[in-house]
């Protein structure tokens, strides 16, 4: 396991982790927050392969 320090706002940790798809590369940690468990699956299944970009557009398009 690898632990990475950071403040993390309490909104965000009070959001059960079902409903959270988490990204991260060299330089930054994306956090994508859904409505449903079954959008956040969704939302993975539909994003393998995808970057940071491609997943943050296709959120935006389908999840917002």
């Amino acid at each position: 396991m690898i632990c990475i320090n950071a403040e993390i706002l309490e909104d965000l940790c009070q959001i059960d982790d079902e409903l959270k798809a988490i990204y991260h590369n060299k330089d930054s940690v994306c956090i994508w927050v859904f409505k449903t468990r079954k959008d956040r699956n969704a939302f993975v299944e539909e994003t393998v392969g995808m970057n940071k970009n491609q997943r943050t557009n296709h959120y935006n398009a389908n999840y917002v």
